[in-house]
């Protein structure tokens, strides 16, 4: 369950990155990217697809994975892709050492939960110690908005909380 506590944990990080990003204005990709841009967090666009990606704020070279981040420990992810992306975007972050992650609306569904909150992602199979993701995790019904905790709607009360707006 998403509490004010895990949001801090998720603004605690000095670095931050966007699976999904884009340069397409009217996708949450774009817009979740160029949030952290208007907030002047650090902040890595990952897309395996695209080389770069365009904002206003100019060109950013895009990460093909999460792999690819230099210090993915200090990193918190946030997430816009579809739930099968999804669910192999946290097995990654998990054996890369993502400290938390948000999972933007439309991002999840039974078996990404499962995962995010610790099991092993497959409906209905409660996981081994460790076999689902263990960092903390944004996500769910709650939040401002009405489709659960999005950073574009809750962000900014994180960013409070931690002492960064």
């Amino acid at each position: 369950m998403t509490t004010d506590a895990t949001v801090k944990v998720f603004f605690a990080s000095p670095q931050f990155a966007v699976v999904g990003a884009s340069s397409n204005p009217a996708k949450f990709g774009h817009k979740v990217f160029v949030w952290y841009q208007d907030h002047a967090l650090s902040v890595t666009p990952i897309n395996p697809i695209t080389p770069s990606i365009k904002t206003r704020h100019g060109t950013h070279p895009t990460l093909k994975s999460l792999s690819d981040l230099p210090e993915p420990t200090n990193t918190s992810l946030s997430i816009i892709t579809p739930p099968p992306a999804t669910l192999e975007v946290l097995r990654e972050a998990r054996r890369v050492g993502i400290p938390a992650v948000w999972l933007q609306p439309g991002t999840w569904d039974d078996a990404v939960m499962a995962f995010a909150r610790g099991a092993d992602g497959k409906e209905g199979k409660e996981g081994k110690d460790g076999e689902g993701y263990q960092g903390a995790v944004v996500a769910g019904e709650g939040g401002g908005g009405h489709g659960g905790w999005c950073v574009l709607v809750d962000g900014e009360e994180g960013m409070k909380e931690v002492g960064q707006l």
